[in-house]
């Protein structure tokens, strides 16, 4: 007892020590090390699921916070490039559809559909009626301010503006409990299913027998979906062991703050916007957080695959003229950003590090 009683000691004035070297306004190995021992110090407290908490939900998503999401698909492409990829492969998918059903199990605050409706109202030629069907969380803070009501009637303004056939549907429920008689299909749709930056939300079996994650996915293939987007970060924070795991963030991280650097100027307040609404929540979790309490827990593009598979699904590569829309937007960027195809995906990345991967399901 005692000598843990030293090691802890010992272990705070490392943090404390560590805390003078970093900095949130420094270059990005200082600012990602920065977040990385705010999450070692609330791992040491046990505080982790706490500032989690904190980080996500202070009051309902504030304007702040939602423009830092807006931001970070503006000023870190790779995200953005995912949903340009699963939005490829859907408006492919309405080729000779009348009537099409999409559902998404978390459409945040609706980036990826704004983008979705502003490319089918350039689509030459007759478009299918498109109906959205967002899971929302009762418990979510975003409840108490209209929650996916909001965003749905945005979404709904915005299709009427540009003369898109659209409707909206919000089903109000924890996404483990959703089953398929609540998603109101209707005879005559073809289905879309979309997982972005979802999945990796659900606990698998690593920490519960429920293993919510494949049930999920098994519920998805029951209703025989036409379709079936995924768009996840491509690291394992979900079962490595801490000390690997702390390493694979800080080497994902680091490559995410650097493209930052790169998009935003040092002292941008954009960008601290960005690393301390969007990304340092996350990492905090990832470092400080086991078992239930570590929500954020991603995977490598295989394990994905691996997991689709075993639930029955099979890949459709997304096709050639999405891929050189993307090339082409990404040489607007940088060229340290890269576009790789790799068994079906489309991985996103900085410079070698792949950072976010897309992929389609049928």
């Amino acid at each position: 007892m005692q000598s843990q009683r030293g090691n802890i000691e010992k272990a705070s004035t490392l943090i404390n020590e560590l805390r003078q070297l970093v900095s949130i306004q420094g270059d990005p190995s200082q600012r990602i090390a920065a977040y990385m021992v705010e999450g070692l110090a609330a791992r040491m407290a046990g505080s982790g699921k706490y500032l989690y908490k904190a980080l996500k939900c202070k009051e309902p998503p504030s304007s702040d916070r939602l423009a830092a999401m807006q931001i970070l698909f503006e000023i870190c492409p790779c995200f953005k490039f995912g949903f340009m990829a699963a939005n490829g492969a859907m408006i492919e998918a309405f080729k000779g559809e009348r009537r099409v059903h999409i559902i998404d199990f978390d459409i945040n605050q609706g980036s990826q559909y704004i983008t979705l409706i502003q490319t089918l109202a350039n689509v030459q030629g007759k478009l299918p009626h498109l109906r959205l069907t967002g899971v929302d969380d009762p418990d979510s803070v975003q409840r108490h301010v209209g929650g996916l009501r909001i965003i749905g009637q945005r979404l709904e303004k915005l299709a009427e503006a540009l003369k898109v056939s659209f409707e909206f549907h919000a089903v109000a429920s924890k996404t483990s409990l959703v089953n398929p008689s609540m998603l109101n299909r209707k005879p005559g749709e073809a289905l879309i299913v979309n997982f972005a930056f979802q999945l990796h939300h659900m606990p698998d079996e690593s920490v519960s027998t429920v293993n919510e994650r494949d049930q999920l996915l098994r519920m998805a293939k029951s209703l025989n979906p036409k379709l079936v987007t995924v768009v996840e970060q491509d690291v394992n924070t979900n079962t490595a062991p801490f000390f690997p795991r702390f390493t694979e963030a800080y080497n994902y991280y680091s490559a995410v703050f650097d493209s930052l650097d790169v998009t935003l100027p040092r002292e941008s307040q954009d960008r601290l916007n960005v690393e301390k609404q969007c990304l340092a929540r996350d990492i905090v979790n990832i470092v400080a957080c086991e078992g239930e309490e570590r929500i954020e827990r991603y995977e490598v593009a295989g394990k994905w695959r691996a997991r689709m598979m075993m639930a029955g699904f099979i890949s459709c590569s997304i096709t050639p003229n999405v891929v050189d829309m993307i090339r082409k937007l990404i040489k607007e960027y940088c060229d340290r950003y890269m576009l790789k195809q790799e068994a079906g995906a489309l991985h996103f990345g900085w410079e070698d590090k792949s950072l976010i991967v897309a992929s389609a399901w049928k």
